[in-house]
């Protein structure tokens, strides 16, 4: 069983990584930084539609300081969705801005409205994790997955990543007649073998979505993390596999029931093929990423140790003992999906 005991140290950008991050257009001017949003004078806790506590808090702002402080976020909101034509403004406005005051970044959640057809859309606004910003680009490149993210010095914008909680799906979708199960057992060894080769921990079911999309016979499913402040972070292999976490075991029973070790092993074939294909896309990019990655501090030496000795066991493969960094196991890691040979048909 995987267990995180407490919150992880937030690390600031490096000058690689902002170097990276400029290059690329990751890094732009903003309007608004994520200290200008701390100046709210009052909260109210947010109660969903079943009247149970959200754990977000709604935030208000002095009156005279919000005309400006809604005009900014809307700002950024056309930056993020309309590579900033401002015109996407005219008639949106900002229903809603609440803060989660227990996760590692405290994030504010924006809702942004459309007041001709009440359409919502949400993004966030967070102090900028040097993990959480590799996490993002490692998803960007690596998984079958493209997200919109910016930073600002030290404030991150997000894009809001639709599909249902996975704790939810679990809870209220497991028994649905639609269900293919054997299809989502599919897709959550896939989701594993993802996060596992990447380093991306902390996948419980409060930290993926799940995807539905209707196929013209069937429906398909896409699991989704949300949350990658645990990107390359923890010493222990089992946090990187969600497969170890009990809040996912609906997912795992029914995956035990449809599928066989033969199968589960076709799964993970395929998608390490998949990653080697979208690593082979943006080679280059990848590399550059890695780079500032492996001349980077985002752990503790003790944890780089203990999860080099894990993943050498794991592979039987010497070269994990031989980094001194996260970067460098990711890049390890990586590379034993490159290493596979290729068919060759005759």
């Amino acid at each position: 069983m995987a267990i995180i005991s407490k919150k992880k140290n937030i690390y600031k950008i490096s000058k690689a990584l902002r170097t990276y991050l400029n290059k690329y257009d990751r890094e732009i001017s903003l309007p608004i930084d994520y200290r200008d949003l701390l100046r709210y004078d009052n909260s109210i806790s947010l109660i969903d539609q079943k009247g149970k506590d959200t754990y977000w808090e709604t935030v208000f702002y002095p009156q005279d300081e919000m005309k400006e402080i809604h005009h900014n976020v809307k700002t950024i909101y056309a930056i993020l969705k309309a590579d900033g034509d401002l015109s996407v403004m005219e008639h949106l406005f900002v229903d809603r801005i609440d803060l989660c005051v227990f996760g590692n970044t405290q994030p504010f959640r924006i809702r942004i409205v459309n007041r001709i057809n009440d359409n919502f859309d949400y993004f966030y606004i967070k102090n900028a994790d040097a993990s959480r910003v590799y996490g993002l680009e490692l998803e960007h490149l690596l998984s079958p997955n493209r997200i919109s993210y910016v930073v600002n010095k030290e404030t991150l914008i997000e894009e809001h990543i639709v599909g249902i909680p996975g704790d939810q799906f679990m809870k209220y979708h497991l028994n649905d007649k639609n269900l293919n199960e054997i299809r989502i057992a599919k897709e959550f060894v896939k989701f594993n073998e993802r996060c596992f080769i990447r380093l991306l921990g902390d996948m419980h079911s409060s930290n993926f979505v799940i995807d539905i999309t209707p196929d013209f016979e069937e429906v398909d499913y896409r699991l989704r993390a949300i949350d990658f402040d645990q990107q390359s972070y923890e010493g222990r292999k089992a946090i990187y596999l969600p497969q170890y976490f009990k809040q996912n075991n609906p997912l795992i029973e029914i995956g035990l029931k449809c599928m066989t070790p033969e199968t589960v092993k076709q799964y993970q074939k395929e998608e390490r093929s998949l990653i080697a294909h979208r690593y082979k896309a943006s080679k280059e990019k990848v590399n550059e990423l890695l780079a500032a990655m492996s001349s980077d501090n985002i752990s503790t030496p003790k944890n780089v140790k203990s999860l080099a000795k894990d993943l050498s066991v794991h592979y039987k493969n010497d070269k994990f003992l031989n980094c001194k960094n996260m970067g460098e196991l990711v890049r390890t890691s990586l590379e034993t999906v490159l290493d596979k040979p290729s068919y060759q048909f005759p």
